[in-house]
């Protein structure tokens, strides 16, 4: 960690101390729980354990109020390579898709913008309740939700985009802009997210092959959905597995005149 990721670590029998003013104290039992089973000597086992303790260092570099005012919800695939844990987790939408946890923004030096993850024993170490920061992070979920189906409704080719601190896989979480997407689609809509940053509602203008090949091209941190999702005012359901999209584009007939003739996604 210290050499690849930059962090001063000072390691000791029962945990490790995070070097810096305040300094942060982290058990091996917590270092333990951020490798969320991963084999500490692998990449993904290293890389975890770095978003972990950055999290900590960052958010302790801050006076409690200013930390406060900088969080926001923060939303992921349940099965993210990003997710910190069971733990973290503060709402799980209907459908077992999408989980909702707390992040902060403007604390990591390199990017302002990133939304950095919030793990549980941070907000216990910090005695801030969890609950009640939740409870306000949710408000201003469901507000940029609403800022969110506006401008779907202007969007002629249905793309949905962040808004605010909330990228679109955290928008999906706000009831607001489910109901406005299932609305739009008579009581259930079909969208694909493959990627955290951007979605699609209109798929009769998307190739059936864009969803899941544009999820396997983008990067395991930045991936989305793999698959399509289901969506109504009250769940988010990941379709169901199976089938090759790609086929049918692969079945449709050559044409010399694409623009005169009723073939799908030309």
């Amino acid at each position: 960690m210290s050499v690849l990721h930059d962090l001063d670590i000072e390691p000791a029998k029962l945990g490790v101390t995070l070097s810096g003013s305040p300094s942060v104290w982290v058990s091996w039992g917590e270092c333990r729980r951020a490798l969320a089973g991963h084999d500490p000597e692998t990449s993904i086992g290293r890389e975890r354990l770095a978003r972990w303790l950055q999290a900590r260092r960052w958010a302790d570099n801050l006076p409690l109020e200013d930390l406060r005012e900088r969080l926001r919800p923060a939303g992921l695939p349940v099965d993210h390579v990003l997710h910190p844990g069971l733990d973290w987790v503060r709402r799980r939408t209907r459908g077992n898709a999408l989980d909702l946890g707390m992040g902060a923004v403007d604390i990591d030096p390199n990017d302002p913008d990133h939304v950095v993850l919030l793990p549980q024993p941070l907000l216990d170490a910090l005695g801030l309740d969890a609950e009640l920061e939740w409870a306000q992070a949710e408000v201003y979920l469901n507000r940029m939700g609403a800022v969110a189906a506006e401008r779907l409704k202007l969007d002629a080719r249905g793309q949905l985009r962040p808004v605010g601190d909330c990228d679109v896989v955290t928008l999906l979480g706000s009831a607001t802009l489910r109901c406005a997407i299932a609305e739009g689609a008579s009581g259930m809509g079909t969208i694909v997210v493959p990627m955290r940053r951007r979605g699609w509602t209109r798929l009769a203008l998307v190739d059936p092959a864009f969803g899941p090949a544009a999820a396997a091209a983008t990067k395991a941190q930045d991936r989305g959905f793999t698959r399509p999702l289901l969506v109504t005012p009250d769940e988010l359901v990941l379709a169901m597995d199976g089938g090759r999209p790609e086929v049918l584009i692969l079945r449709e007939p050559a044409v010399d005149e694409p623009w005169a003739t009723d073939v799908l996604y030309r």
